[in-house]
């Protein structure tokens, strides 16, 4: 029999996180969290999206052990954009046993229909920064830090639940070499002249940090019509800004000005996947040095974040960021960078990523079920 209990205490959220280490415990693929980090995802004075954005969470027993998780989130500011009432279903972790996948789902589809909701998609988190949609292909690829990683099995079972495709992501392996960032430098210069556009480089992580508020203003802009994207406010903001810019090598960040404005960003950091895979889920003793061991001398990096403000979409913005930060990895010694998940339905960008040696080794997907 399958016992379901809500995550309140602070044990209840040990469970909770602590869920994942024994499900990927022999998982070589998988990239786990800071333990401590992720535990102040449940707490209130800790994370502001738990008092902006409804939610509640819950764990599934059998024998006396943990065998399940799973979230739920309702983004009233999404459901407002989009006209409809849908709940977020997230987090959700499970042994290979349909009797714990239904149970979980069907509390978390109950508290959903209960709240008014009609439709349930997921996985997805708080905002469009949190992690978002189940691995269905590219299972025997590391993940970056900001990918997702799952069990193959979770598929088949989502699906037999009655949900349904609603979007998927695809994520490339790009490898560089002198002809491409040649090119996107000569593009770039092109770009710049036309504009006037004015590219920011960063030595400190105190010069970035002055930046970090207006960054999120224009990604708020920059990706209002996307799906699963609602505004970013200030509070939360800064709970980003805190987590990111704490581990970013500014290095491999850039923002172009246009009139002392910001008009694009990128943010890009060196892998950290191994290095988490190292740290074990702790940052002492030793995982702070293979991070940090990681962050001076990468051999991939990953593509973070993106955004260009609307006005300059059709620019080249984009080219000069991604020209800059491929010159800066080719002057590193670095040819190989992760991309993050790019929609499939966006061909301008996927069709730019193939004009390099790449591999489009992973595919996520959003699911949705009518409640």
């Amino acid at each position: 029999m399958i016992q379901i209990k809500e995550v309140i205490s602070s044990q209840d959220v040990k469970d909770f996180v602590g869920l994942q280490f024994k499900i990927y415990k022999d998982d070589k693929m998988w990239v786990p969290p800071i333990i401590k980090e992720e535990r102040k995802t449940y707490s209130d004075e800790t994370n502001p999206a738990l008092k902006i954005y409804d939610s509640k969470f819950w764990t599934a027993w059998k024998d006396g052990k943990c065998v399940g998780r799973i979230g739920a989130i309702i983004n009233e500011d999404y459901n407002e954009k989009i006209s409809k009432k849908m709940g977020r279903f997230t987090r959700m972790e499970f042994i290979d046993d349909k009797e714990v996948s239904r149970e979980l789902f069907a509390v978390a589809e109950n508290w959903l229909r209960e709240k008014g909701m009609e439709f349930a998609h997921g996985p997805l988190g708080f905002t469009n920064l949190d992690h978002q949609g189940l691995l269905i292909k590219g299972f025997d690829h590391l993940p970056s830090i900001a990918s997702v990683y799952h069990k193959d099995y979770y598929h088949g079972h989502i699906s037999e639940l009655g949900y349904k495709k609603e979007n998927d992501w695809v994520e490339f392996r790009l490898t560089l070499n002198e002809t491409v960032v040649n090119k996107g430098v000569r593009g770039s210069r092109l770009i710049k002249r036309r504009y006037g556009f004015e590219v920011l480089k960063f030595e400190k992580k105190s010069e970035l940090l002055e930046y970090g508020g207006r960054i999120f203003k224009i990604l708020n802009d920059a990706f209002q019509e996307l799906p699963y994207v609602s505004p970013i406010n200030d509070e939360l903001a800064k709970k980003y800004i805190d987590e990111y810019f704490e581990i970013i090598n500014p290095r491999y960040v850039r923002i172009i000005l246009k009139n002392e404005k910001i008009v694009a960003f990128v943010i890009t950091m060196p892998s950290l996947s191994k290095a988490m895979q190292k740290a074990k889920g702790k940052l002492f003793p030793l995982g702070i040095t293979h991070i940090m061991k990681a962050l001076k001398k990468p051999e991939v990096i990953d593509l973070l974040l993106t955004g260009v403000v609307h006005e300059y979409h059709n620019s080249g913005a984009a080219v000069i960021l991604f020209a800059e930060i491929q010159e800066e990895m080719m002057k590193q010694g670095i040819d190989q960078m992760e991309t993050t998940g790019i929609f499939e339905t966006n061909h301008n960008v996927i069709a730019n990523w193939k004009n390099y040696e790449h591999i489009q080794h992973k595919r996520r997907r959003c699911f949705v079920k009518e409640l």
